[in-house]
C-alpha cells in the first residue's frame, strides 16, 4: 500500500460562492461521479439521518447528538474506532438536529447551545461538506475528528504511533524500539505547505480537505496535529482552534467548507482547493455566519521591493474577526488575497517567517483594494544590516541549523537527532549545521563559539544578535564573551505551552541584542575570542522540559 497524505500541495484561498465556477459543476478526477445520482437521497433509520450521495458514499448523522456515525465508501464502512464516532471534539451532547433537501443538495444542521454545525451532500459527489460556527467559548469545539476503524490503511510516518508502544513525555509523545520517537503533533506541515491530509491504500483514499481557516488563529505558519493512528484506528482532523504554542487569541465565527473526501485512490480533486473550491450552492441553505462572494472582497498588491529573492515572501492579513494569506511572486512581489470579508486588517509581509514590514487595509464587500508597491525598507530587515560573522539566516525560522528540520516531526530525544551538544568555530564553514537549532537550560546551556577580531574590530565595542522564534518557560540567552558577562535580559512575550516538543518553533520572533564593549575583546589577534550563550529562566523542568528557545540567527554587527 502506499501511503500519500503529508505533502504540501502549495498555497490555498478559499473563494466562498464564487460566480467563477458555479459549484453545480461535476468533480473531475478521482472525485467525479461514476454513479447514477438517481438514488440521491436521504431516510431516516430511527437513530440517524442517513443520507445517499447518488455516487459511492452513504454516510449516517445521528439525530439525537450530530455526529457522523457511518461512513461507508464502496460498501465498506470506515467510521469510527474504540466505539467512538466522528464528531465536534469529542461530541456535543444532546442537540437539535434537522435536515433539508434543496434540488441537488442535501443539509443537516446541528445546533448546541450557541454552536452551530452543518454537514451537506451533493448528489453525486463522494465528499462530505462541514461547516462550524462557534459564536463563544460557551461550547467547546477545537477540532473537529474524522475517526476511522483500525486497519483500513497502513501508516507509519511521523504522526503515527500505531508502532511505538513506550511513552517519552506526557500522554502524546512516543518512542519506537529503534529510538524513533512518533505523536500525533508531528505532522510537518505549517498550515500554508498543505491542503488535505489523510491516506490511501492505491485504491482508495480518505481525506480531510482543511478550510481556509479564516476564522482559526496563529497565521500561516501556524503547527497543529492534523491526524494520527494507533491500535485502535486514526483520526484525520480540521482544527478550528488549537491553543498549543498559539500566538494569537481565538477567533469566533463559521469556518468552512472543510470537506470529507473519498477518492479512488489518488489526491482530492482539486476543485476542492485552492482557488477552485466554490460553494454558491450554498449561498441560499441559510449556513449562520455564512457570507458569500458578493459579500467578501479582494487585496492585491503590484509589488514589493527591498525583498531578499533568496526567501519567499508571504503576505498575510489579520484582525480580530479572520485571517488570510497569499505568496509574493518571486519576480517582483505581486499579490493577491481573495475571499476576504470586509474589515480593516493588519498587513505583513514575511521574509520567511519573520515580519518585515507592517501596515493596514481595509477591505470592502465586492471591491479590491489595490495597493501600491510596498517598498521595505532596508533597516526592517536584520539581514541586511552588516556583520562581522554571522550564524543562521535572518528568516524567522531555524532553518539550516543542527536537528532543526527533523524537529518538526520528531522529538529532541529521538534516536535520530546529532548531538544537542557541540562547539561551534566561525569560519569553519560549518557554523550553522554544527549549531543546534534549540537550546535548553538543562541539555545544552553555555555551547561557545570561537570567533577571531582583526586589531581594529578588537578596538570597538559591537553589537551581538541573538534572534529566536519562541521560547519555552521563559527560556532566553544570557550571554559571555571572554571575562565580560552581559545582564539578564527581560523574557520577551511568548506562548506558555509545550512547543520545541511537539513540533513547533512557531511563537514570536524576538531580537535580543547586547552592547559588548571594546574591552571584552581579546587585544591577541592570533587567539579565538569565546562567546558562551547560557539558557537562563526560573521556569520549567528538567531535560528537554527545561526552559529553552529556538534559534533564529546569530550575528556580530561591525
Amino acid at each position: 500500500m502506499s501511503e500519500t497524505a503529508n505533502r504540501p500541495v502549495g498555497r490555498r484561498t478559499f473563494v466562498l460562492g464564487s460566480a467563477a465556477a458555479a459549484g453545480t459543476a461535476a468533480l473531475a478526477g478521482p472525485l467525479a461521479s461514476t454513479a447514477s445520482a438517481a438514488s440521491f437521497g436521504y431516510s431516516d433509520d430511527g437513530s440517524n439521518y442517513v443520507v445517499d450521495t447518488g455516487a459511492s458514499l452513504v454516510f449516517k448523522v445521528s439525530k439525537t447528538n450530530g455526529d457522523l456515525t457511518s461512513l461507508v465508501y464502496k460498501g465498506t464502512e470506515y467510521q469510527g474506532y474504540g466505539g467512538k464516532n466522528s464528531h465536534i471534539e469529542s461530541g456535543l451532547g444532546t442537540s437539535t438536529v434537522t435536515i433539508k433537501q434543496s434540488g441537488s443538495t442535501i443539509l443537516i444542521s446541528v445546533a448546541h447551545g450557541t454552536l452551530k454545525h452543518y454537514y451537506a451532500a451533493r448528489s453525486g459527489e463522494n465528499n462530505v461538506y462541514l461547516w462550524t460556527n462557534k459564536a463563544d467559548d460557551s461550547v467547546s469545539a477545537t477540532r473537529y475528528i474524522v475517526r476511522v476503524k483500525a486497519g483500513m490503511f497502513l501508516n507509519d510516518e511521523p504522526d503515527s504511533y500505531t508502532y511505538a508502544p513506550t511513552t517519552v513525555e506526557a500522554s502524546d509523545v512516543f518512542e519506537k524500539s529503534d529510538g524513533q520517537t512518533r505523536s500525533k503533533h508531528y505532522s510537518k506541515l505549517r498550515v500554508i505547505d498543505y491542503d488535505y491530509i489523510g491516506w490511501s491504500t492505491g485504491s482508495v483514499g480518505l481525506y480531510v480537505v482543511r478550510s481556509n481557516h479564516e476564522k482559526a488563529s496563529g497565521g500561516p505558519f501556524y503547527r497543529s496535529l492534523l491526524r494520527h493512528q494507533s491500535a485502535d484506528g486514526g483520526g484525520l482532523y480540521e482544527i478550528l482552534y488549537y491553543g498549543e504554542n498559539q500566538t494569537e487569541a481565538q477567533r469566533f465565527g463559521l469556518q468552512g467548507p472543510y470537506v470529507i473526501a473519498f477518492t479512488d485512490g489518488g489526491a482530492p480533486s482539486s476543485a476542492l482547493y485552492h482557488a477552485n473550491l466554490t460553494t454558491s450552492w450554498a449561498d441560499s441553505l441559510g449556513i449562520s455566519g455564512y457570507v458569500a462572494a458578493s459579500g467578501r472582497g479582494r487585496v492585491a498588491g503590484v509589488g514589493i521591493t527591498g525583498r531578499n529573492t533568496a526567501f519567499p515572501y508571504t503576505v498575510g492579513l489579520a484582525g480580530p474577526a479572520a485571517q488570510y494569506w497569499g505568496p509574493a511572486r518571486s519576480s517582483d512581489g505581486y499579490f493577491s488575497i481573495p475571499g476576504v470579508l470586509p474589515g480593516t486588517y493588519t498587513l505583513t509581509v514575511f521574509k520567511g517567517e519573520l515580519a518585515v514590514h507592517t501596515g493596514s487595509v481595509t477591505v470592502t464587500a465586492g471591491g479590491t483594494t489595490t495597493l501600491n508597491t510596498i517598498a521595505i525598507p532596508s533597516s526592517n530587515d536584520p539581514g541586511n544590516a552588516s556583520a562581522i560573522w554571522r550564524i543562521g539566516d535572518w528568516n524567522g525560522s531555524p532553518s539550516g541549523f543542527k536537528n532543526a528540520d527533523l524537529m518538526t516531526y520528531a522529538h529532541p530525544s529521538d534516536s535520530r537527532a546529532a548531538s544537542w551538544t557541540g562547539n561551534v568555530v566561525i569560519g569553519s564553514g560549518t557554523e550553522t549545521s554544527a549549531f543546534p537549532c534549540y537550546l535548553w537550560k538543562d541539555v545544552n546551556s553555555g555551547i561557545l563559539v570561537y570567533f577571531r577580531l582583526t586589531a581594529a574590530q578588537a578596538a570597538a565595542a559591537h553589537t551581538l544578535r541573538i534572534g529566536v522564534t519562541t521560547a519555552y518557560a521563559n527560556g532566553r540567552p544570557q550571554i559571555s564573551v571572554n571575562d565580560w558577562t552581559s545582564s539578564i535580559p527581560s523574557p520577551p512575550g511568548q506562548p506558555s505551552t509545550r512547543s520545541l516538543t511537539v513540533g513547533s518553533y512557531r511563537g514570536n520572533n524576538h531580537t535580543f541584542t547586547y552592547s559588548v564593549p571594546a574591552s571584552a575583546w581579546l587585544t591577541d589577534t592570533s587567539r579565538y575570542n569565546v562567546l558562551k550563550i547560557n539558557v537562563v529562566s526560573g521556569s520549567g523542568t528538567t531535560s528537554f522540559l527545561s526552559a529553552g528557545t529556538s534559534i533564529d540567527a546569530i550575528d556580530l554587527l561591525i
